[in-house]
């Protein structure tokens, strides 16, 4: 993930500005934020303080002071999916989303301006995944990244790689490298890995559908499951070793699902 201009690094360093395309910010929606902030404090650290209200409550989370994702809340009578979205950086979200649209997409809100934070639309690929754009303006997205507790990888699981990739290539400019052993596309932005798609065929569950799955980095991935458990959390796959080190996929008490990353060193 491309850190932003303005925010700055555990480290220390100032990072630029995220070229249009990059994964730039994570946002939950779910019916119970003050059980789900209790859930993420606990496993992640974070705390919380209030964001844009222009869907509703929203806060965004921070570690150590930096802000790392947001959590909003759904309308009672609102029974949809409770899911990490993945947001993309553009400079011009009303195009973005035209774009989609030509492409096959749908957009589901906006474009709409989150006050004076920015301005963003929720859509959905031809397959059915949705995913956020994000225009910036005081508000820049994730402030921290590489470190516990925070995104740092999206990938989308669906049932093939090839059209659905093309869509991600036309509407934010990827390039894209497909494995030569499995229907898994990387997306690269100048170069560098930003995201993934993944092709499961049959083995996609049916119930959800093609969706994009949040990998949020933590010390120990056993550690982290023992802590998650004892939230109230479930383990829908348990830890296993992964190419980008060692994985679980796990679902929060409202049942939102994402993946605990221990990161090779």
């Amino acid at each position: 993930m491309t850190d932003a201009r303005g925010s700055v690094g555990r480290n220390g360093e100032t990072n630029a500005r995220r070229t249009p395309g990059a994964p730039c910010w994570v946002s939950l929606m779910v019916h119970g934020p003050a059980a789900t902030h209790d859930f993420y404090a606990g496993l992640f650290g974070w705390e919380f303080r209030p964001g844009p209200q222009q869907l509703g409550p929203y806060a965004r989370a921070l570690l150590d002071g930096y802000e790392v994702a947001g959590i909003g809340q759904l309308p009672p009578d609102r029974q949809l999916p409770i899911a990490w979205t993945p947001y993309f950086a553009s400079d011009d979200v009303n195009r973005t989303a035209e774009t989609v649209r030509l492409c096959g997409g749908t957009v589901g809100v906006g474009p709409l301006d989150a006050g004076e934070a920015g301005r963003l639309a929720i859509a959905s690929d031809p397959s059915g995944a949705v995913f956020g754009v994000w225009q910036a303006a005081e508000h820049l997205g994730t402030a921290v990244t590489g470190v516990p507790g925070t995104p740092t990888w999206n990938e989308l699981l669906t049932f093939e790689t090839a059209n659905v990739a093309k869509f991600y290539e036309t509407v934010f400019g990827f390039e894209l490298e497909p494995s030569v052993s499995a229907d898994h596309v990387t997306l690269r932005l100048d170069g560098r890995p930003v995201a993934g798609i993944r092709g499961l065929g049959n083995a996609l569950p049916r119930e959800r559908g093609p969706h994009w799955l949040t990998y949020f980095e933590v010390a120990d991935a056993d550690a982290a499951l023992e802590r998650l458990v004892a939230l109230g959390g479930h383990v829908a796959e348990p830890v296993q070793d992964s190419p980008r080190g060692r994985t679980a996929i796990v679902a929060d008490p409202e049942g939102a699902r994402f993946s605990l990353l221990q990161a090779e060193r």
